[in-house]
């Protein structure tokens, strides 16, 4: 009896989030949409857009097979079999074809919006990303499917329970929940080797590159980037923000509450990047180079932890951000801090099944087995109150930088003139001796960061 009310269930939400009722007999002539979720014209299943254009195919029975692509990072692909392996076994009354890709959390956003009705049914992205993918109509309102999660046994008001408070309200926009928490844990911090770098060593750049050059070895961190090198102006008391229309605001050119310029933060990177004991990093290439052996100390976070502690070994360690000196004082680095979610595209044909397959994705045990094969720190409260996780040194280096941590919030337009400026700065394509040019190229970055969008 409960399985054919959980059938029912399946099927009337389906028909209703993809603008069609039907009944909940047997019915061996109704059809399941494909699973690569490409539109036909009159089947998007938008809940966001209004767009008024109602399916012709009926709802999936459970005597058909439920079809799902998810898009998780390259480094969670074997997590993700294993996991999409224990959801298939928890609802073994229904058959699943359930297709996983490779898709960065970083650039997540960007492949989905690209064709959002092509993207997977379910995703993980960072939580910087979520205004953006809702504003594009690219998530799923949870609020309105999540009586799916009755196929679970479970209502989304015990999925925000169970999670930190600050991670639900993340993942919140408008009062409206689009996505579950997975990680709690995005953002980055210093690793080093405590046989090379001592622990006063690690607490400033000063420090680190000294040790570092003195034993022939590199400081690496990612400059190119302005989810990394943003540290540096937020540590300066510089800010951004993102505006109702998506733009976004940022004071890098001017001067901060804090007194300092953005030219004196931008000398100070230079000094930095300008030591033969640094090494650049391109943003997704820190395992490799760590596994190289090169590195003594990297600006990384949880999802490199098994990789450094094999390369450090015993002198394994982690810290938080170093200061840096700026206009003759110890500034400390303020990183961009957030979370990781899982989403349900609002165009999937089967979204009622897409919902609790990303809940099952993100809930208690999977995030325990998140963080048993990975170290990725969870936001389930349970798991977080652990002896384990306690204990963990990549953890526990992420979590003492959550008072000064900011949550970057900021449009799409301002990755790509950061991420030059960073570039310029690491390949010294700017002088500390020229505050002309450093201003020019400030000026060019908020100009670019701030523009309307086309």
């Amino acid at each position: 009896m409960r399985k054919n009310m959980k059938k029912c269930l399946a099927v009337l939400l389906t028909a209703v989030l993809a603008g069609s009722v039907a009944g909940c007999g047997d019915n061996g002539q109704q059809s399941s949409g494909n699973n690569n979720n490409q539109s036909s014209g009159d089947n998007s299943g938008d809940t966001q857009s209004g767009s008024g254009s109602e399916s012709k195919d009926t709802p999936a029975t459970s005597g058909e097979t439920i079809k799902l692509t998810l898009w998780g990072a390259e480094e969670d692909q074997d997590l993700l079999k294993e996991l999409v392996g224990r959801f298939e076994e928890a609802h073994s009354d229904q058959k699943f074809d359930i297709e996983i890709g490779v898709e960065s959390e970083s650039t997540a956003k960007d492949t989905v919006m690209t064709d959002i009705e092509a993207a997977a049914d379910v995703y993980a992205f960072a939580s910087d990303q979520i205004a953006d993918l809702v504003k594009a109509g690219a998530l799923a309102n949870l609020d309105e499917v999540g009586a799916a999660l009755s196929l679970a046994d479970k209502t989304l008001d015990d999925v925000k329970s169970a999670n930190g408070e600050a991670a639900v309200e993340a993942a919140t926009v408008d009062g409206k929940m689009y996505a579950f928490p997975m990680a709690g844990d995005n953002s980055y911090f210093l690793y080093y080797d405590s046989s090379v770098i001592s622990e006063e060593d690690a607490q400033t750049w000063d420090g680190l590159l000294k040790a570092a050059g003195k034993a022939g070895k590199k400081v690496g961190f990612t400059m190119a980037s302005g989810w990394y090198n943003a540290a540096f102006f937020y540590g300066a008391g510089f800010t951004t923000g993102l505006n109702e229309d998506g733009t976004t605001t940022m004071d890098w050119n001017g001067t901060s509450p804090d007194g300092y310029t953005g030219v004196q933060v931008v000398q100070s990177m230079l000094d930095i990047a300008g030591n033969k004991a640094f090494m650049p990093m391109a943003d997704g290439n820190g395992s490799n180079l760590i596994a190289s052996g090169d590195l003594c100390a990297v600006v990384s976070g949880t999802w490199d932890a098994k990789t450094v502690q094999d390369v450090y070994g015993d002198g394994y360690a982690a810290t938080k951000l170093p200061t840096f000196t700026l206009n003759g004082d110890q500034v400390q680095m303020a990183p961009a801090f957030g979370y990781k979610f899982v989403g349900v595209n609002a165009y999937s044909k089967n979204v009622g099944w897409a919902t609790v397959l990303a809940d099952f994705l993100t809930n208690e045990e999977s995030q325990a087995t998140r963080f048993e094969q990975r170290e990725i720190g969870p936001t389930n409260l349970n798991i977080l109150d652990t002896d384990e996780v306690k204990a963990n040194i990549a953890i526990a280096a992420v979590t003492s930088e959550s008072d000064f941590g900011v949550i970057q919030l900021v449009g799409g337009k301002f990755w790509d003139p950061v991420a030059t400026l960073g570039e310029n700065i690491a390949q010294g394509k700017l002088s500390a001796d020229d505050e002309d040019g450093i201003q020019k190229a400030l000026d060019t970055t908020v100009e670019g960061v701030t523009a309307a969008l086309e």
